[in-house]
């Protein structure tokens, strides 16, 4: 029996055609309706008492109107998120390939420790003389991440990597004012994360793109070719975005320093040198570090984020408030510039407040347990797990710097679909269908159909060679001309494939109720 795709029929879809359902649920397989289509905007499951007369403060921005927010009652409302989480792709269901994402497992002990009393439920506005813990704990966290990173300071203020990244420039700014220059030029390698040159620009620097080799490094040669008393900085990720580490890394931050510019490294990938190799002995001057992925926080799922940035000894005392300091045996939160003392010279406030205290505990929580001999280990599984993907892999797919040992990800291009008809998109739905949530695609920029796999140092080698066989099954297919199987692909997630040209260009950003359709006898 072929499905209207001209497929043979999964025992799933032909029961369901031989036994459709009057609800559209397939058993545990429930069809869920919006909130908008199943809510009532004139009910609330909580009672509300009527407030008290006061006077309005909002002027012209009061609502003139009815809100519209479908009201449920607290089951519907428990039943409705649970059943759209049983049509989500996370860690816990299955091995996530993000390359550049770092997606691994997140310990439930750090879990419980952010729930702790004293962690879970401090507020920023309390008296600190209540939180000696808190400002403890960050303390410990501090020291451990310029252990990590060979760096004199850090600011932990910053809410996630493209923050942390705003941080640490803003830090070469205030630096290059201190000396009373006005650089204004940042170098950038093509292959750079977008937040980078995004991140320059916004606060007033000019980009200039730094070319690649062909092997998918960056040439000091070509980095000295570009340095003048305009060049305030370089950006650079190391391990690279290609999954490569950039082994002239120590010339290159020479050659810059030399030129009286400064060294931002992007601190996205740390989760492949993280207790083998320390930035600070590389030659950088900041870097953002994610917690929220090297350290195994929740990631990915929109909630909070957190991207300290270490400083080296060029660029410590222009670490933002609030920030630590340690005074005699007791800890002092520095949170204004006027409370700067001797070499301390802040180039400001980047936020309210200090962070994200869960993440801090977290983190810390992963570091403390893992120990330092475990945090190397950890960094060494992840280059070993991308590097048995590549090696498994690389007869089928090609790799586009040749097949040569990688860091913490492996980076595919879509040669090898040449003649089949396919791109990395259709193989990317097809992987959906093998229960996987795709790896990342198109990035970086600089290999055409890119495909980045990140399996991180969670997989076990079971896992990894079921994924691999997946892949390689898939591979085969796409090589043997079962375009269909692509092309229509998915076919069994909950929804099917969206027509994503006409989604980003013509988005649907608001629910409008359907107009009514009239019945037979009407």
């Amino acid at each position: 029996m072929l499905n209207s795709q001209g497929r043979p029929t999964s025992p799933g879809e032909a029961a369901a055609a031989l036994h459709p359902t009057f609800t559209g649920n397939r058993a545990l397989m429930q069809e869920e309706p919006l909130i908008f289509e199943i809510g009532r905007t004139d009910v609330t499951g909580v009672d509300l008492d009527e407030p008290a007369p006061f006077e309005p403060r909002l002027g012209d921005l009061e609502r003139k109107g009815e809100i519209g927010l479908p009201g449920l009652s607290e089951p519907e409302t428990m039943r409705h998120y649970v059943r759209l989480s049983q049509k989500n792709y996370g860690i816990d269901t299955g091995l996530f390939p993000l390359g550049s994402c770092t997606m691994k497992h997140n310990p439930r002990l750090n879990e419980r420790m952010a729930r702790l009393p004293g962690f879970g439920d401090i507020h920023p506005l309390q008296p600190l003389s209540t939180v000696p813990g808190a400002l403890e704990l960050m303390q410990e966290l501090s020291g451990w991440l310029l252990e990590l990173t060979g760096m004199q300071a850090v600011a932990l203020s910053p809410k996630a990597g493209a923050h942390g990244e705003l941080c640490g420039m803003m830090a070469i700014k205030a630096a290059i004012a201190a000396k009373g220059e006005n650089r204004k030029l940042v170098l950038v390698p093509e292959s750079a994360h977008g937040t980078n040159p995004a991140t320059a620009a916004l606060i007033g620097f000019t980009v200039k793109p730094v070319p690649a080799r062909a092997d998918g490094t960056v040439d000091p040669e070509a980095v000295k070719a570009l340095l003048s008393p305009d060049v305030a900085a370089i950006m650079l990720t190391n391990p690279n975005t290609c999954g490569l580490f950039e082994r002239d890394v120590v010339a290159i931050a020479a050659a810059v320093h030399e030129a009286g510019a400064y060294f931002y490294a992007d601190g996205a990938n740390f989760n492949a040198i993280a207790g083998k190799a320390r930035p600070g002995d590389l030659g950088c001057d900041a870097m953002h570090i994610n917690l929220h992925k090297t350290f195994s926080t929740p990631h990915g799922g929109g909630g909070p984020g957190a991207g300290p940035v270490v400083l080296s000894h060029r660029l410590a005392r222009f670490a933002p408030v609030p920030f630590l300091r340690r005074e005699g045996s007791g800890i002092t939160l520095v949170e204004h510039v006027s409370d700067a003392k001797g070499e301390e010279a802040p180039f400001g406030r980047l936020c309210a407040f200090q962070g994200q205290m869960g993440m801090y505990v977290r983190a810390l929580a992963y570091m403390l347990s893992h120990g330092i001999d475990g945090v190397r280990q950890a960094s060494e599984d992840a280059v070993l797990n991308a590097n048995y993907v590549r090696a498994c892999l690389s007869d089928l797919m090609s790799l586009p710097f040749g097949n040569r040992p990688c860091m913490h990800e492996a980076l595919f291009d879509d040669a090898w679909l040449k003649d089949t008809g396919l791109t990395t998109l259709d193989f990317a739905k097809a992987m959906i269908d093998e229960g996987y949530h795709p790896m990342t695609m198109y990035f970086p920029l600089v290999v055409h159909g890119a495909m980045l796999i990140e399996p991180t140092e969670s997989e076990s080698k079971a896992s990894l060679d079921l994924f691999i066989a997946s892949l390689r099954d898939l591979a085969m297919a796409a090589k043997g001309g079962d375009k269909e199987r692509f092309t229509g692909a998915p076919y069994h997630a909950p929804r099917r494939r969206l027509d994503e040209t006409r989604a980003a260009r013509q988005p649907v950003l608001r629910w409008t109720k359907p107009a009514p359709i009239a019945e037979a006898a009407e």
